[in-house]
């Protein structure tokens, strides 16, 4: 069983940073594909959209559009970490942690990316308030 456990999260100026953290427990070589999903106030958790993905044995990496520039996707060992630079009202949510097994479909395997369904795992989620 794996568990992700975000921190980081709070309240910033526009123009501001943070930077979130998900500590990956359990065994995390089985969940090498980890993203980060954010659900906006007023959003149903069926909304929640994805920010930013990574496979941990490559150098992929995958940004929304909305935060490419602005986001950093990384990991260290079992944390996974969320540069965030130059935040606006925009990135108000509540920011969530996932894991998960690679989706392997006529032999090629992948991470599943933007998809939530594809990550098994998920945090409690951590929030990120950004005023004027």
């Amino acid at each position: 069983q794996v568990q992700v456990i975000e921190s980081g999260g709070g309240s910033v100026q526009t123009g501001g940073s943070l930077t979130l953290s998900c500590e990956v427990s359990g065994d995390a070589t089985s969940t090498p594909c980890l993203g980060w999903f954010r659900q906006a106030p007023g959003k149903e958790h069926e909304e929640r959209e994805a920010v930013a993905s990574l496979y941990t044995g490559g150098t992929t990496k995958l940004y929304s559009l909305a935060v490419e520039g602005r986001f950093t996707i990384s990991h260290n060992k079992n944390t996974l970490y969320l540069e965030m630079n130059n935040l606006s009202a925009g990135d108000t949510a509540m920011y969530y942690c996932a894991a998960g097994s690679e989706v392997c479909r006529g032999g090629v395997c992948f991470c599943g990316g933007e998809d939530p369904k594809t990550y098994s795992s998920w945090g409690r989620g951590t929030q990120v308030a950004v005023s004027s």
